[in-house]
């Protein structure tokens, strides 16, 4: 598999673990965008959220919530945000489901909340097509 995650749970690349059980991996993004930038991955390749089953799911959430209370409890941080793009159609640019998970402290001058240009359609339709589970 040419997956560039799969490759890192494999260690055919190297990555900087921060976190590590027998279904998720936690690393280091090298993106160098923001201080403390990790992913979270489950070790199945899985490529959304769209796809992925409960179980895998849950392995992957517990591990987010681990390391995010981890930051806050002993690194000195305040709160995390976690970000997640399901499908290129959401900006996702690594076939293989993630979430970022982004460290935050008080005034840290961050705005990771998109832009967004208002709704086009009238709330009550929209809320018409997203009920009928």
């Amino acid at each position: 598999m040419n997956c560039v995650f799969c490759k890192i749970v494999n260690g055919e690349l190297p990555s900087l673990k921060v976190y590590e059980d027998k279904s998720t991996m936690v690393f280091m993004d090298i993106a160098k965008d923001v201080d403390g930038h990790m992913v979270a991955i489950p070790k199945k390749h899985v490529k959304s959220i769209l796809d992925c089953d409960e179980a895998t799911l849950q392995q992957l959430m517990s591990a987010v919530k681990k390391v995010s209370c981890h930051c806050v409890e002993k690194c000195g941080y305040d709160g995390v945000n976690l970000l997640n793009a399901s499908d290129e159609s959401a900006g996702q640019s690594v076939p293989h489901f993630h979430i970022h998970i982004i460290p935050r402290k008080k005034d840290d001058g961050l705005d990771t909340w998109p832009k967004f240009d208002g709704a086009k359609h009238k709330i009550e339709e929209i809320h018409k097509k997203l009920c009928a589970l």
